[in-house]
């Protein structure tokens, strides 16, 4: 059940094309992830695919994260911050493509290699997307293979058996309630090797 970064590439591809419908919409007033509006969250997203591939890079001997931040322009239209998620998705990607096998790098749900920076990268691509797709009044429908996927790499300490992946990994985010099961509020993946 490995997370790959082609599997990240269709995360980020099915997140911009659902959202890609509502690219005439005012981002700026829909609502988005928490406190954020749909343009801050795009934005949002786009930095922490390109911070997780900052991570990969440099390597701070140190627990922390990379001491930059991606801001888009302030009069980038929603078409435009599309293109920031794009190219943030595309930056992970390919350093998940050329890092060593044996890479690790900090994260605080543990250090992490190339397989949990996938995973994470295709949580923030999918529920950052659905918060936005929410505030837009779009749907997304992601592949339901990789949502399988994530929740096992991710969240292996949940059952989601015989639930819709792509539901499963709402409620595991918090993004929705599933009779029967528990509220997810404060939920955390896994970012270290399931190994370890």
């Amino acid at each position: 059940m490995t997370i790959t970064p082609d599997d990240l590439d269709a995360a980020v591809t099915s997140v911009v094309s659902g959202l890609r419908k509502a690219s005439t919409h005012d981002w700026s007033s829909a609502p988005g992830t928490g406190e954020l509006n749909a343009w801050r969250t795009a934005e949002h997203l786009g930095d922490c695919l390109i911070s997780y591939a900052g991570l990969l890079i440099a390597r701070p001997s140190t627990p922390r994260f990379v001491c930059f931040e991606s801001v888009a322009d302030q009069a980038a239209t929603p078409a435009q911050m599309l293109e920031f998620i794009t190219v943030g998705g595309g930056i992970l990607s390919a350093t998940l493509r050329t890092v060593t096998p044996d890479v690790r790098a900090y994260h605080p749900s543990g250090y992490a290699d190339i397989e949990g920076f996938a995973g994470m990268g295709c949580v923030e691509a999918l529920v950052h997307g659905e918060d936005m797709a929410r505030g837009l009044e779009v749907a997304l429908d992601p592949p339901r293979d990789i949502c399988s996927r994530v929740l096992t790499r991710m969240f292996p300490d949940i059952d989601t058996i015989d639930i819709d992946p792509w539901t499963a990994l709402l409620w595991a985010t918090d993004r929705t309630e599933l009779p029967g099961r528990p509220s997810r509020a404060g939920w955390q993946w896994r970012g270290a090797p399931l190994g370890d």
